[in-house]
């Protein structure tokens, strides 16, 4: 079978050397242009295009596949090379394009997205991050059989995933593309013995994108809240406040439900723990990280200038 790819971030490169591994015959690789990265700010390939690279696999990275859109003769040469690679099915995974009407059928046996949620719960950009951030205690794999709506697509398979009590973003990212390289292998094996399940119309939730200004802490928040959203947004945006004018970053917290005060308000401060009041209950802080930094245990952090002391508020 051929398989033509269309991703961009390790997610996605964890799926493809999965398939690879499993012997299907990979005749082309969709990725996003390259982005500038690092201090130097130099052009950098996605890590999908370095692993097709490093496997010799022709890439294609248009800025559009619209045919009507910003960039028609990108999206003219991406359908000329797809005609060419002769695919026989397109397996989706982070991609970052939308695939038009004429990707969806172009290939014999459409296109397969690999998702990371239990559809139709967390449609959208950012199903992990969005799982974490609600509290829930199970997520999963979902193989779809794309269609042009958002995530809307039949269902394939579904493998669930149960989310640990202290799961950050990045530790669910990791077991969630191990899942998926998994279950992408699979349904490319049982490819039309795989029933195709319309998902339901009830439990429909979308995972909007994740903004950076959503990474400023509102101490007024609930600290259930806060404690969950640091570890949504880990390892991207991040959670941060304002100590001396610095966005301090904070990378791990427990809750105190027993303790209360003003929100904002540092309650207890020593070298276990930097405690602040929440509008429900309070948070202790357990990891920190300066501008320009290390992320540090309180202790380390609090040997440093500019320490927490009780008393002080960080609201802004």
């Amino acid at each position: 079978m051929r398989v033509a790819y269309a991703g961009t971030p390790e997610f996605a490169r964890v799926a493809l050397q999965a398939i690879l591994d499993a012997g299907f015959t990979v005749p082309l690789v969709l990725t996003q242009p390259d982005r500038p990265a690092g201090r130097g700010m130099k052009l950098q390939p996605s890590a999908v295009k370095q692993l097709a690279l490093e496997h010799g696999i022709p890439v294609a990275q248009p800025r559009s596949l619209r045919l009507d859109g910003k960039y028609p003769e990108d999206a003219a040469a991406a359908r000329e090379t797809l005609l060419a690679a002769r695919a026989d099915v397109m397996v989706v995974a982070a991609y970052g394009l939308i695939l038009p009407r004429w990707v969806l059928e172009l290939p014999r046996r459409g296109c397969l997205n690999i998702h990371g949620s239990l559809l139709p719960r967390w449609r959208g950009a950012a199903p992990i991050q969005r799982a974490v951030e609600a509290g829930d205690a199970q997520t999963g794999i979902t193989i779809m059989q794309m269609d042009e709506g958002l995530d809307t697509g039949d269902m394939l398979l579904v493998h669930a995933l149960d989310i640990a009590p202290q799961e950050t973003s990045a530790t669910l990212h990791d077991r969630l593309a191990a899942l998926g390289a998994s279950s992408i292998v699979q349904a490319l094996h049982e490819l039309g013995r795989l029933p195709r399940v319309p998902q339901p119309a009830e439990g429909v939730t979308y995972a909007h994108k994740i903004e950076k200004a959503e990474g400023v802490i509102d101490w007024v928040q609930p600290a259930a809240l806060i404690e969950r959203r640091v570890r949504a947004f880990d390892p991207f945006p991040g959670m941060n406040f304002s100590l001396e004018g610095q966005a301090v970053k904070l990378w791990r917290a427990a809750l105190r439900p027993e303790l209360c005060g003003p929100p904002g308000t540092v309650l207890r401060a020593d070298a276990q723990e930097v405690i602040v009041a929440c509008g429900e209950g309070a948070l202790a802080l357990l990891e920190l990280q300066r501008p320009g930094g290390k992320r540090l245990p309180v202790r380390a952090f609090q040997q440093q200038p500019q320490a927490l002391s009780v008393g002080r508020s960080l609201t802004a």
